[in-house]
């Protein structure tokens, strides 16, 4: 009889790592397998459904180039003092899950503070177009409360103190915002022009 785990094959698996329970330098270990992976900021304000507070906890995610049985990525989450092994149906949801980014209602966690390990990219993962649009909703009403109207300005901004904004300036947003800011320039342009041409008003 064939062996159910053994044959059921994936290439993406999680587990749970504790820290009072994993190993100290769990995350050197980790990175020593050479295995793609995320580790999540540490979940420390989770709640159970009575509102007390989950044991604090890390969410890790294994990407393998290669389809993996249940069995041998097991070997992998035990390692690092993983607690459980699962099988991951959607990356990229999952990979989200590590901050809660589509749970409104659990405590939101920092993407930027997600690890990446053996070449995982984890903003290239977690894109959707819904960020991408919220980014720029974003960027016009700071150029807008700001007074921005030039790109290279809201560019060096971003590219200094926001990450998300930059990596979709750099991607696919740039079209956008140069316009708008044009468009700003120009209207500037528009009513100086106005006010010389009638002193008076």
């Amino acid at each position: 009889m064939s062996d159910k785990n053994t044959n059921s094959r994936t290439r993406n698996y999680a587990t749970v790592v504790y820290p009072e329970s994993a190993p100290e330098m769990w995350q050197t270990i980790l990175a020593e397998m050479k295995i793609s992976a995320f580790v999540s900021p540490l979940h420390d304000s989770d709640l159970n459904a009575d509102g007390q507070p989950k044991k604090p906890h890390y969410h890790v995610m294994f990407m393998y180039d290669g389809v993996k049985t249940e069995d041998q990525a097991r070997e992998a989450c035990e390692k690092i003092g993983g607690v459980g092994c699962e099988k991951i149906n959607s990356v990229r949801s999952y990979a989200r899950y590590l901050c809660h980014l589509d749970n409104p209602d659990k405590h939101q966690y920092n993407p930027e503070d997600v690890k990446q390990f053996s070449g995982a990219d984890y903003f290239s993962v977690i894109g959707s177009v819904a960020d991408k649009y919220k980014a720029i909703r974003e960027m016009i009403q700071f150029c807008f409360e700001n007074h921005i109207s030039e790109y290279a300005d809201l560019l060096f901004y971003c590219m200094n103190e926001r990450d998300d904004w930059f990596r979709v300036l750099c991607d696919n947003g740039t079209y956008v915002m140069r316009e708008y800011l044009k468009s700003v320039h120009f209207q500037k342009v528009g009513d100086a022009n106005e006010i010389s041409n009638n002193p008076e008003q």
